[in-house]
Parts: structure tokens; sequence; C-alpha cells
């Protein structure tokens, strides 16, 4: 998906978004509970994660393509 043109109120909630716990555990890890609990969630009740789709044009639950692998 190619980001459209983001409303300031988009790239307000998005900024909330990646400041929730949850969904950054999600994006670090790529599994467990907040991977799982965010990847169901994000499209039809959380309004934060809607906004990060909108203004990134990635999932919620996804890594961005800039951000490196997390070491184990």
């Amino acid at each position: 998906m190619i980001p459209s043109a983001a409303s300031p109120l988009d790239r307000t909630l998005a900024a909330i978004c990646e400041r929730c716990p949850v969904c950054r555990q999600a994006r670090r890890s790529q599994a467990g509970i907040a991977f799982t609990l965010v990847k169901r969630i994000e499209t039809s009740l959380c309004p934060f994660c809607r906004a990060y789709e909108r203004v990134h044009g990635i999932k919620a639950h996804e890594r961005l393509p800039s951000a490196p692998p997390e070491r184990s």
C-alpha cells in the first residue's frame, strides 16, 4: 500500500501507535502474544493502528524497512 496524503490528525494518531508499548513490541519481535494481538486488532478496533498504516504505508505489526533486525 502506498501512503496517501496523511492529515495532521492521522500523523498525530500514528505517533501514538509509534509509542504504544504493545505495538512497539510487535514490530520489534515479529512473534509472540503482542504480535498476534496487534495483527488481529489493528484494522478492526484500533484507530491508532489504522492511522499508522495510512501514514507509513505498512501495517502496525510490520517492521519499518529501515529498522535493523533485532539480535537474539
